[in-house]
């Protein structure tokens, strides 16, 4: 008799409680034999349990001043043990899993080196949330989309005639990998970097997607050099609208209009 072979699905719930979340998602959630949950929000973990009461929270592995790295792999570890003794294991993630979320990429790469079945189920994520509830469309003047420490930390080259969001906005500058929002010196090091593309009183946004069907959407607008002292939580999205129209290319227009059809 063959030992049984665990299985792992990563799934999304989507940003809104009860409402993003999909039928396939949710079966794997009901089907599977131990659910680790990634959510810092007590209501998630009860609605879940509704769902499957065998529920286990990956937030214990979080911890003031702890980097985020060793939270990270301890969350892989516990998971994949379970994976191990042949369980059917399904981890859900807010929004999309693999949306700004490494754990369930870092799952799945293992879970598949080792031989066992790992499927990734999508969510709406909190850019769809942020494309519908700001009236954005990305293909109108395109969309240039960071985590805000990467941003700093690497040399990029930015188009001001497209938009540009910076993801956890309230981390900038984290060198610690942990947890605390930065302050306004780590904000002053990233307004000096957007400052080399766009004007102090350039618009920005500040967005944070509703996680409960009573809540509202935040969608803060102030000029960019007000970043500085804004009240920002560590999932906090900044939106920088362009600050300058779209430049057309006539030499390139002008070679494509002079190809002859061929046929």
């Amino acid at each position: 008799m063959t030992e049984p072979r665990g299985t792992l699905s990563c799934v999304g719930i989507g940003m809104t409680l009860g409402a993003h979340i999909t039928p396939v998602a949710r079966d794997h959630i009901a089907s599977s034999d131990i659910i680790f949950v990634a959510a810092s929000d007590a209501l998630v973990e009860l609605w879940i349990h509704e769902m499957n009461p065998n529920v286990h929270s990956l937030q214990i592995y979080y911890a003031q001043g702890k980097s985020r790295k060793q939270t990270y792999r301890e969350m892989v570890d516990v998971v994949i043990s379970e994976v191990r003794k042949g369980q059917k294991v399904c981890c859900a993630f807010y929004g999309h899993p693999g949306v700004f979320a490494c754990v369930p990429h870092r799952l799945i790469k293992k879970a598949r080196a080792e031989g066992f079945k790992a499927i990734m189920e999508p969510g709406i994520s909190a850019e769809d949330s942020l494309i519908a509830d700001l009236g954005i469309d990305p293909g109108q003047y395109g969309c240039q989309q960071y985590e805000t420490s990467q941003f700093m930390f690497y040399k990029r080259i930015i188009d001001p005639s497209a938009y540009l969001i910076l993801w956890q906005i309230g981390v900038a500058g984290d060198l610690t990998h942990g947890i605390s929002v930065t302050g306004s010196q780590h904000r002053a090091v990233l307004l000096s970097l957007l400052y080399q593309n766009y004007p102090e009183d350039h618009p920005v946004i500040m967005y944070e997607a509703a996680t409960l069907v009573i809540k509202q959407a935040r969608s803060e607008e102030i000029l960019l050099r007000d970043l500085i002292n804004a009240e920002l939580k560590d999932y906090t999205t900044l939106v920088i609208p362009p600050a300058c129209s779209l430049t057309r290319n006539n030499e390139l227009i002008k070679r494509i209009k002079d190809i002859k059809l061929v046929g």
